[in-house]
C-alpha cells in the first residue's frame, strides 16, 4: 500500500495535465500513488493520463460529477494514510509531499495540513503575488474569515480526518460523500470549515510557498455573483450545526468574503462590481478594516484608482497589497 496518495481531478485538461502529472511523479517523497479522475473528459485527459509511463498512476473514469464529484471519487480510490489533492492545471514543488508526511507524522493531532502557494499565469509563469497564510494557532474562525487553506491544491489530509466528515446522502449508492457535490463553488471552503466546526482534528501550514496555484485571466461579474452567492449557501449549511459560532463571525468573514471579491473584480477591471463589494463589504463588518488595515484599504485604493483611472494605474496598488499582506 502506499503511504500516500494524490487525487487529480480531470475534466478537459489536456492542455496542463501532463506539466501537473511531471511535477507530482517527480515528488522526492516517492511511496505515493497519484489517482488521476477523469471527470467525464470530451478531449485527451485520459490519454496524457496513461502516457506519462509511471505505474503509481492510476486513472479513474466517470461521468462529469464536477470537481467535488472528482475529489470524492479519488478519495474513495485512493489507498493511502495520507490524502492530497492537486487540480489538473496546478503543480506542485518537488518537496511539497514530503513536507505534509513528515508534519503530519510529527503531529499526530493535525487532520489537514497545507502550505502557501505561488501564483502562476495560464503559461505556468509566476505573476509574483503569492498566498502566504497563517500557519499556526488556526481555529474555526480563522478557516472561515480568511482560508488559510487557501486553494485546492495545498492541502494534504489524514485520511482518518477525511473519513470524520464523510457522509453518505439518501441518493448515493456507491460511495461516500467528503466534499459536497451539491456545489459547483465554495466546496473546498465548506470541507475545511466542517473539519474545524464537526472535529477536534487540527488544521495547521508548514512553511513555503509549494503549491504552484494557476490563475485564469480576467473574469465575469456573473462569476463573482455565483461565488458570493455559493459562499452564502455554504454559511446556511453550516449554520444549523453551530448557530452560536456563525452568529459571531457571519458578519466579519461575510465582509472578508466581498473585500475579497472586490479584489477579483478589480483584477477583471471591473470597476462597478469592485466599488459595489466593497461598499457591501464595509456594510456587513468593519472588522476586516481594523485587523487588516494595509490590504483593506489598500483594496479601496485600488479600487478608486480603477474607477477613476482605468486598469493601468491599479497593477502596482494591487500588486504591493499581495505581497505585503497575502
Amino acid at each position: 500500500m502506499p503511504r500516500a496518495s494524490i487525487v487529480v481531478p480531470a475534466y478537459n485538461a489536456e492542455a496542463t495535465l501532463d506539466e501537473t502529472l511531471r511535477s507530482l511523479v517527480a515528488q522526492s517523497f516517492r511511496d505515493l500513488e497519484i489517482v488521476v479522475v477523469d471527470d467525464g473528459s470530451s478531449d485527451r485527459t485520459p490519454a496524457i493520463a496513461r502516457s506519462i509511463g509511471d505505474p503509481r498512476i492510476r486513472l479513474v473514469q466517470q461521468p462529469n460529477r464536477g470537481l467535488a464529484g472528482a475529489r470524492n471519487s479519488g478519495i474513495h480510490a485512493a489507498k493511502g494514510e495520507f490524502v492530497g489533492f492537486c487540480d489538473a492545471d496546478d503543480l506542485w514543488r518537488p518537496t511539497k509531499l514530503a513536507r505534509h508526511v513528515a508534519h503530519l507524522d510529527a503531529s499526530p493531532q493535525v487532520g489537514l495540513s497545507y502550505s502557501g502557494s505561488e501564483l502562476i499565469d495560464a503559461d505556468g509563469r509566476s505573476t509574483g503575488l503569492a498566498q502566504r497564510p497563517r500557519l499556526s494557532g488556526v481555529t474555526a474562525a480563522h478557516v472561515f474569515k480568511r482560508n488559510p487553506v487557501g486553494n485546492g491544491s495545498a492541502p494534504v489530509f489524514r485520511r482518518a480526518a477525511l473519513d470524520a466528515i464523510a457522509w453518505r446522502p439518501a441518493q448515493e449508492t456507491a460511495r461516500d460523500w467528503w466534499f459536497d457535490e451539491t456545489f459547483r463553488q465554495s466546496e473546498d471552503i465548506e470541507c475545511w470549515l466542517r473539519l474545524a466546526l464537526t472535529t477536534d482534528w487540527d488544521i495547521a501550514g508548514v512553511p513555503g510557498l509549494l503549491t504552484r496555484y494557476r490563475v485564469a485571466p480576467g473574469g465575469l461579474s456573473a462569476a463573482l455573483d455565483r461565488q458570493y452567492d455559493s459562499w452564502e449557501r455554504m454559511v446556511a449549511k453550516l449554520t444549523p450545526l453551530a448557530p452560536d459560532f456563525m452568529a459571531r463571525h457571519a458578519p466579519a468573514a461575510r465582509a472578508y468574503q466581498l473585500r475579497y471579491l472586490a479584489r477579483r473584480a478589480v483584477s477583471a477591471g471591473d470597476a462597478d462590481a469592485a466599488l459595489a463589494r466593497l461598499r457591501a463589504a464595509f456594510a456587513a463588518s468593519l472588522r476586516p478594516a481594523f485587523e487588516e488595515p494595509v490590504k483593506t484599504g489598500v483594496t479601496a485604493a485600488a479600487t478608486l484608482a480603477l474607477a477613476a483611472l482605468g486598469t493601468g494605474p491599479v497593477d502596482t496598488l494591487r500588486r504591493a497589497a499581495a505581497r505585503r499582506t497575502a
